[in-house]
C-alpha cells in the first residue's frame, strides 16, 4: 500500500478535484491585446494607496466613523453606568420591579437587548450606508490589480 509523505510536495495536478483552475487564474478568457498583456500590471501597494486616498474610499470611513463611533460611545457608557450602579448603590439595584424581578435584573437584561439592537443597528447602517459603495470599490480595485483601470 502506497502511503502519502507529508515531506512530498509537488505541485498541484490540474485533475485534482479539489484544485480550482478559475481560482487560479487559469481558464478565464484573455480579452487583451498583446500590447496590454505585455504591459504589467501596477503592484498592489500602488493600487491600495491611490484606492486609499480616493473620495469614494474616504466616505466610507466616514460613514463607518460616523455610526460606529458615537454606538460605541453611548454602549460604553450605558454599560459603566450599569457597572457602577451595581457597585455603589445595591439599595436601588436590589429594588423590586416586578414580583422577583429587581432593578439589577431588568438592567442586566437590558445589557443584552441593547447588545443585540446595536448589532442589528450596525448591519442595518452597514447595508444601507457602505456596502454598495464599498463594493464598487472592491470592483474598481481589482480592475485596477488586473491592470485594466484607472
Amino acid at each position: 500500500m502506497d502511503m502519502h509523505n507529508a515531506r512530498d510536495t509537488g505541485a498541484a495536478r490540474v485533475e485534482d478535484p479539489w484544485y480550482d483552475a478559475l481560482a487560479s487564474g487559469w481558464g478565464e478568457p484573455d480579452d487583451t491585446d498583446s500590447a496590454a498583456r505585455r504591459a504589467r500590471p501596477p503592484a498592489a501597494r500602488e493600487v491600495y494607496t491611490e484606492v486609499h486616498g480616493s473620495a469614494a474610499f474616504q466616505e466610507v470611513r466616514r460613514r463607518y466613523r460616523r455610526f460606529v463611533f458615537p454606538a460605541a460611545a453611548a454602549f460604553l457608557l450605558w454599560y459603566l453606568a450599569y457597572v457602577v450602579a451595581a457597585t455603589t448603590a445595591p439599595g436601588l439595584m436590589a429594588r423590586p420591579v416586578v414580583g422577583t424581578l429587581n432593578v439589577a435584573m431588568v438592567a442586566g437584561l437590558g445589557q443584552f437587548a441593547t447588545t443585540f439592537l446595536l448589532t442589528w443597528a450596525y448591519a442595518r447602517h452597514s447595508r444601507l450606508r457602505r456596502d454598495r459603495v464599498a463594493l464598487e470599490l472592491r470592483w474598481v480595485t481589482q480592475e485596477m490589480m488586473r491592470g485594466r483601470g484607472r
